[in-house]
C-alpha cells in the first residue's frame, strides 16, 4: 500500500525552499496524486475511515491539493466541504503565505466540527494558517488529516494545536531554517522543484 501511494506522486532530492519559508531537502510533486482520481479512491476512503470517528461536520483544505482531497474525503463521508484560499503576503521570514476560508463560506462554517485535510504535511504552513481563519470564522476543528506527513513538524503542529493527527504514511524529512541549513552553509543553491 506505502509503495502504491508513493507511486501517485514524484519525489525529489536536493535543496528547496518550502512554502513555510524553510528549507528542506525532500520535493514532493504532489499535484501528480489528482492526475489518477481511481487510482487514489482507495487512499481517500481509508482517510475517510481515519476521521469518521471525530463526528465531523466539515472537512476543509487549503487549495489546491488540501482543497482537493477535503472535498473528495466530504463526499466519502456524506459531510460538508470547505476551503481555504492561498494570500501570499509581504510579510518577511517564515510562514508569509496565508490561507483564509472563501468569503461565501465563512458564515456557514461558524460553530461546524472541523477535519482539516491536506494531501500532505510538512511544515504545516498551510494548515497552521487554515486553522487560524477557521479560529476566526467561529468554526471548531476537532482533527488534523492528511495522505502523508513528511518529517516531524507534523506531529509538533499536532501537539502545539492539541488536535489529533491522522494519517495514511509518514516520510523522513529534514528541513531547516534558512540561517540554519547545512546545504547554504555549503554553497548548494537552491533547486526550482
Amino acid at each position: 500500500m506505502r509503495d502504491h501511494l508513493l507511486s501517485l506522486v514524484a519525489l525529489k532530492s536536493g535543496h528547496f525552499r518550502l512554502e513555510s519559508g524553510h528549507h528542506g531537502d525532500t520535493w514532493l510533486d504532489l499535484d501528480q496524486l489528482f492526475r489518477r482520481p481511481a487510482a487514489l479512491r482507495p487512499f481517500i476512503a481509508e482517510l475517510a475511515g481515519k476521521l469518521q470517528p471525530h463526528r465531523i461536520d466539515t472537512v476543509c483544505g487549503p487549495l489546491t491539493g488540501g482543497a482537493l482531497l477535503a472535498q473528495s474525503v466530504a463526499e466519502e463521508l456524506g459531510v460538508e466541504f470547505a476551503f481555504a484560499e492561498r494570500f501570499v503576503t509581504n510579510r518577511p521570514g517564515l510562514y508569509p503565505v496565508d490561507y483564509r476560508i472563501a468569503s461565501s463560506l465563512r458564515e456557514g462554517i461558524r460553530g461546524k466540527r472541523v477535519a482539516v485535510v491536506d494531501d500532505a504535511i510538512c511544515a504545516g504552513s498551510a494548515v497552521r494558517a487554515t486553522l487560524a481563519d477557521l479560529a476566526s470564522c467561529g468554526a471548531a476543528p476537532v482533527v488534523l488529516g492528511a495522505l502523508l506527513l513528511i518529517g516531524s513538524r507534523a506531529t509538533g503542529l499536532a501537539t502545539e494545536t492539541q488536535l489529533p493527527i491522522v494519517s495514511l504514511m509518514e516520510l523522513p524529512n529534514q528541513i531547516w531554517t534558512p540561517s540554519e541549513c547545512p546545504m547554504c552553509a555549503q554553497g548548494v543553491a537552491l533547486a526550482s522543484p
